[in-house]
């Protein structure tokens, strides 16, 4: 990139809001409404079109965004477009693009995070004094983000394959039942106890027990290590909510999509803690039952589906240990045989998780590489 000059992004560009809307009153079918996140719904007239968007309110770490066509952007988002004529709009979209994790960092609020404007305002944007360096980065841009937008298509459907190989063969398993099988509602087996609602201020990166989060849950269930985002509890620890090896937790929350009902199985004893919106699983007296099996009970699609369709919620979705207990499922009554089951399908699980693993991989790597390239268009790399 040749010689230029950086400006605050409120000399070089307007930040437009966006303008609030409901549903009830402003609902339509033509253009989806966009905000800080994903469409929420359908209006009739659009105000944007094919823009980057930025986060106002509710942000998330992917706090900017392209949205293609035409859409309705309400007031949780912003755009900004350049002044004066001095920079290509879509140059200044990649530019804000890569400021992406800058720009989460100027969050405010705990449990939401709401942009701090008149930083953002501040925020350096580099300005090319030649035009034609723009376009040759924009063009640059526009083919390997293409490129790496294709791949990452790609990785998903493979990953979402090699779940889908293993949640047939599940299913199998529950409709091939024989002799010896019983359908009870799960309220009927087990209790389902709540979380508890541990104080954020002893939230920490570091420590010796692990607060469990919906992070912490996988998709298509079992235990996800989060690496340097765990989440660990320095407070008081109630004995009570300190979990063991081999207990068995339901989420009750949608704060990731796909997450509500996904079970998982405690790896490790005394080092785990149970959080709110996870619901430990506790068979009653008399019933022939191991969590291992149960795991997989949960895991499947009928139930997953009944107890997604059993919550509530807009923005994010709950059910409840009540709910939860109306699910009737189907289960042998021998014990033996409830681990011949689960024998089989870990076996299988291993082989799906490998190839899932895999793509996961795949996936944080194009991440990697998108974020590297357009760190490189505006450090003078390309």
């Amino acid at each position: 990139m040749k010689k230029g000059q950086t400006v605050p992004l409120d000399e070089a560009c307007n930040v437009e809001y966006g303008t609030r809307v409901v549903q009830r009153r402003d609902g339509g079918s033509i253009y989806p409404v966009y905000g800080g996140g994903g469409a929420t719904f359908q209006m009739d007239e659009f105000n944007r079109e094919d823009r980057l968007v930025i986060a106002r309110f509710g942000m998330s770490e992917e706090c900017t965004r392209f949205v293609p066509g035409k859409f309705f952007l309400n007031d949780s988002g912003l755009t900004v477009s350049p002044k004066n004529g001095a920079l290509l709009q879509r140059f200044v979209d990649y530019q804000i693009l890569s400021l992406n994790d800058d720009i989460y960092a100027l969050g405010k609020g705990t449990a939401q995070k709401n942009l701090d404007v008149p930083v953002f305002r501040t925020l350096p944007l580099f300005v090319p004094n030649d035009i034609r360096d723009q376009q040759r980065i924009v063009e640059i841009l526009d083919e390997t983000l293409a490129g790496i937008s294709t791949a990452k298509v790609n990785a998903y459907k493979n990953l979402q394959n090699a779940r889908a190989l293993f949640e047939s063969q599940l299913q199998s398993v529950f409709t091939r039942r024989g002799k010896g099988w019983e359908e009870k509602a799960l309220s009927e087996l087990c209790d389902i106890k709540h979380g508890l609602a541990f104080k954020s201020k002893f939230f920490r990166p570091e420590g010796d027990y692990v607060l469990l989060t919906p992070g912490n849950f996988y998709e298509s269930g079992g235990y996800r290590d989060r690496g340097e985002k765990q989440k660990y509890y320095i407070g008081e620890i109630p004995r009570d909510y300190v979990l063991s090896e081999g207990d068995l937790l339901v989420a009750m929350t949608e704060q990731a999509a796909g997450l509500l009902g996904s079970p998982i199985l405690i790896p490790d004893s005394d080092k785990f803690l149970h959080n709110q919106r996870l619901g430990l699983v506790i068979k009653k007296p008399g019933i022939p039952w191991t969590n291992e099996f149960f795991f997989h009970v949960f895991n499947t699609q009928a139930v997953r589906k009944e107890i997604h369709d059993s919550a509530s919620g807009v923005k994010v979705r709950h059910t409840s240990p009540t709910k939860i207990g109306e699910v009737v499922v189907s289960f042998p009554t021998s014990i033996s045989e409830q681990r011949a089951i689960v024998s089989t399908l870990n076996d299988l699980r291993k082989d799906s998780q490998r190839l899932e693993s895999i793509y996961e991989r795949k996936l944080v790597a194009l991440d990697a590489l998108k974020k590297s390239m357009l760190h490189q268009a505006f450090t003078g790399q390309l």
